[in-house]
């Protein structure tokens, strides 16, 4: 009997060793949805003046709690430390919470297990510390339960050495958000645009190490209340574009210039951090789906192809095109047939060659637009020995090896080459996309703000567009037959051709002398001329130094493609000559201006961008607009896309452009900005100055 009482004695004493509380553990408070407690990472005060502490919850299943912020309903944890001796007022730190939602819903908070970490000053350090803590938090399942918990800690004096919840404090209280350069995640350029109900925050988040989920949460209470956020991955995952809409009926003051607090969580990775965004232009509504949308955009690519046949940008290589035309008088029908069809063919291949080069350049994260290529010294020196090669060839500097091959079929013969019309017609693709055309921005808008598939198909239908006038004349070959056999009058059009791609290569000079600087484009220019210089002298060399010649043609043209890449950089844009006094672009500055009651004029430009240059002076610097720009409550500003700009990149993909030429017009009537087409009237400008200033159409 005795041995019995003895092992019932032991067992009661074993159990309640293993529910009793351990050194640096206050009892388990249990309720309904869980438990919690109060630990500290010691077992005793130790000689340090703060001791870190944690309110440690273990939810059961379907429960959880709110964090700081809870979000549209419910509310944090709140600690009573009345009765405490010898502790200080404690700090939490709230590690990242977690996103639910619940019949449209936004809360934030934890489930599972969650310690909140304690940073708690020590008044007389040494000496016993009582913790006295009562907790009152709200736990949710299917229902919501007011909970409190009363919890006792006491510390006694003595070597602080390591409690057994020391581990479990640490793994939360790494879980708290920093700056986040521990995990390689960083902030930046917040802005905001839209207002009232419509007001959106936008983040740009970089991440050293690929993203998963990332999630933010703004704190804000005496501005506005925000949702849950809209994610853009890019291609790598290494950035995302976070646009956090305000809670209906909850916004204050307007976010631009507003100090917020926002958490970034992605997984275990975590940054808290204050911003102050700027004011944007607010991007235009999405209207059709892409299901739908897809077949009208196609439509709209078809006929900003054909249209771009007619552009100032095309001007450049109709040298290269009426040639062609011109060299069939007289000739054969299949003949002609076959050559159109290659033309037509060099146009759409390119086509889907730029849609390749825009789907690498997206996946890459980088910024992508239509004509970009443009703002590459490298590409521009490459095009001017092109051009000059070209020239020389129509002048009859030569006709192989070089241009011979890409153009014609043998010194003078009567017909370019299958081949070469194929490549003039890829030649021309390349040289004609500087600028936008009517409807052709509309159509790159669309598919570069969206995926693969769609890239492909508008840039496909571009390029049928833009060859559906070769494909008509495959079809009625009489057509180029009735013109006029080739003769002797053809060497006179040759040259007059050939000083017209000279006088393009000159042009594509200016600009690379804008972008590189005026040395570079001078070396360049210098090293081209030489090469036809040479060419032209070649007829009168002896024979036997023909391949010297050759040798010597190609160590110009490497020369001057090779100086952009050894040369310095121009100053930024070009000088205002005009009549137009123009400030530099800056889309921060343009609420502000609206704000004070003027009239915003916005125009990017580039210097390689033709139809741009037509618009300034056809419209922009001449007449009623160019005095109207001039007025005092106008403000006129020039985006010089010349060079590479992400800010410009970004307000053009705002509108959903990624071409120029672009205009918009902001005023007190038009705070988001009202866009115009690329092709400026003045009544197009004017109508849209009187809309933003809020007057009527007959002033």
């Amino acid at each position: 009997m005795m041995r019995v009482l003895l092992a019932v004695l032991m067992l009661w004493l074993g159990m309640t060793a293993v529910f009793a509380a351990a050194p640096g553990e206050s009892d388990w408070a249990a309720s309904e949805s869980g438990r919690v407690r109060l630990v500290a990472a010691t077992t005793s005060v130790g000689q340090a003046a703060e001791l870190r502490l944690g309110v440690q919850f273990q939810l059961q299943p379907g429960w959880k709690i709110y964090w700081r912020s809870p979000g549209d309903a419910g509310y944090p944890p709140r600690l009573d430390w009345a009765g405490s001796a010898n502790l200080g007022e404690p700090a939490i730190r709230w590690p990242a919470p977690h996103r639910f939602v619940l019949a449209g819903l936004q809360n934030h908070g934890y489930v599972g297990e969650v310690v909140l970490p304690l940073d708690v000053p020590v008044i007389t350090p040494g000496q016993p510390v009582a913790a006295r803590l009562a907790v009152d938090f709200l736990a949710c399942s299917q229902i919501c339960v007011p909970q409190k918990a009363e919890l006792a800690l006491d510390l006694p004096a003595g070597a602080a050495l390591p409690s057994e919840a020391a581990h479990v404090i640490s793994r939360f209280a790494a879980l708290v958000p920093g700056d986040g350069i521990r995990h390689g995640l960083a902030l930046e350029r917040p802005e905001t645009f839209g207002e009232g109900d419509g007001a959106v925050l936008r983040l740009s988040l970089a991440a050293s190490e690929p993203l998963t989920e990332p999630d933010a949460f703004v704190e804000a209470e005496e501005v506005a209340g925000f949702g849950q956020p809209r994610v853009t991955l890019s291609s790598d995952r290494r950035s995302a574009l976070l646009e956090i809409p305000v809670t209906p009926g909850t916004v204050q003051k307007p976010l631009a210039g507003q100090t917020l607090r926002v958490t970034v969580t992605d997984g275990l990775r975590s940054l808290e951090t204050s911003v102050t965004p700027l004011a944007m232009p607010a991007p235009p509504p999405t209207v059709n789906p892409p299901e739908t949308g897809l077949w009208g955009m196609l439509a709209v690519a078809l006929l900003g192809g054909l249209i771009l046949n007619l552009m100032p940008c095309v001007l450049p290589v109709l040298s290269i095109k009426l040639l062609g035309i011109l060299g069939h008088g007289g000739g054969e029908r299949g003949h002609v047939r076959a050559s159109f069809i290659a033309s037509a063919a060099g146009i759409f291949v390119s086509f889907l060659a730029l849609a390749a080069l825009a789907i690498a350049v997206k996946q890459a994260g980088q910024a992508v637009g239509w004509g970009i290529q443009f703002q590459q010294p490298g590409f521009l020196a490459v095009m001017v020995v092109l051009l000059a090669l070209f020239a020389a060839n129509l002048w009859g500097a030569f006709e192989i090896p070089l241009p011979g091959w890409l153009m014609n079929a043998g010194g003078g013969g009567r017909h370019h080459t299958v081949l070469g019309h194929f490549l003039s017609g890829a030649f021309a693709t390349v040289l004609a996309t500087p600028c936008s055309a009517p409807f052709l921005g509309t159509a790159i808008g669309f598919a570069l703000a969206r995926g693969p598939v769609e890239i492909i198909a508008i840039f496909a239908a571009l390029g049928l567009g833009m060859a559906a006038p070769f494909l008509a004349v495959a079809l009625w070959p009489d057509a180029a037959l009735r013109l006029p056999r080739p003769g002797r009058w053809m060497i006179t059009v040759r040259k007059l051709l050939g000083l017209a791609l000279a006088a393009t290569g000159v042009w594509l000079l200016s600009v690379l002398a804008a972008q590189a600087g005026i040395a570079v484009a001078l070396v360049s220019g210098g090293a081209v001329a030489g090469a036809v210089l040479i060419l032209a002298l070649k007829p009168r060399l002896p024979p036997s130094s023909r391949s010297a010649v050759m040798a010597c043609v190609a160590a110009l043209a490497g020369l001057a493609v090779a100086a952009p890449f050894h040369g310095g950089e121009a100053a930024r844009g070009s000088a205002d000559t005009g009549s137009v006094a123009w400030v530099a672009f800056d889309a921060s500055a343009i609420p502000r201006l609206v704000g004070e009651g003027k009239v915003v004029f916005v125009d990017v430009t580039a210097d390689w961008c033709i139809t741009c240059k037509v618009n300034k002076a056809a419209v922009i610097e001449r007449g009623p607009v160019a005095k109207r720009l001039g007025a005092a409550q106008t403000v006129a500003m020039k985006a010089d896309w010349t060079r590479p700009d992400d800010g410009i990149a970004r307000y053009l993909a705002s509108f959903g452009r990624y071409g120029i030429p672009f205009n918009a017009v902001y005023g007190p009537a038009a705070p988001d900005g009202i866009a115009l087409p690329e092709l400026l009237s003045d009544s197009d400008v004017l109508g849209a100055l009187d809309r933003a200033a809020g007057v009527g159409a007959g002033r």
